[in-house]
């Protein structure tokens, strides 16, 4: 009887076990890269020669947990990368504590720009025209379909 409870539960962890592993795979697929700009300025050029606004991105990649959720479940979605390859111009204002993880040169371009937007909490989203005006700001996490209408609305007013 003995020897078959423990086989039993050696069973049921084995499951547990590889139905964890199916749903890391899973989200691991459902990743969708966008295109960040790999410099403010690049961005500044890519939105006049284009006419889009720039959102600039403000996280802490390696401690802020709100901003691990606000990429996983909005930046990396189909539904955003569509909007974004079609009216936007992304820039990631990275702060990470780790601070060998951003070059010290975009390090001191995002502390400017931390600085001029006034951002005090993770994450930020800052929209800005090419001559670095403000015309959009949302700061900390909300469910992932409240941030469309808002995206919308600042691309239909550029």
């Amino acid at each position: 009887m003995k020897k078959l409870f423990i086989f039993s539960v050696i069973i049921l962890l084995s499951n547990c076990i590889s139905a964890q592993e199916s749903i890391e795979t899973l989200a691991l697929e459902e990743i969708v890269p966008v295109n960040w700009e790999s410099s403010f300025k690049k961005a500044l050029k890519k939105s006049k020669r284009e006419k889009k606004p720039i959102l600039i991105y403000f996280t802490g990649s390696d401690w802020c947990s709100p901003c691990k959720i606000l990429d996983k479940k909005l930046f990396h979605s189909e539904k955003f990368k569509a909007i974004a390859d079609k009216d936007l111009i992304l820039y990631e204002a990275n702060n990470p504590r780790n601070k060998d993880l951003v070059s010290p040169k975009m390090l001191e371009e995002n502390y400017k720009l931390i600085s001029k937007y006034k951002v005090k909490s993770y994450p930020t989203l800052v929209f800005i025209n090419h001559q670095e005006k403000m015309i959009g700001y949302k700061k900390g996490l909300i469910l992932t379909e409240y941030y469309y209408p808002f995206i919308q609305s600042v691309i239909e007013n550029y």
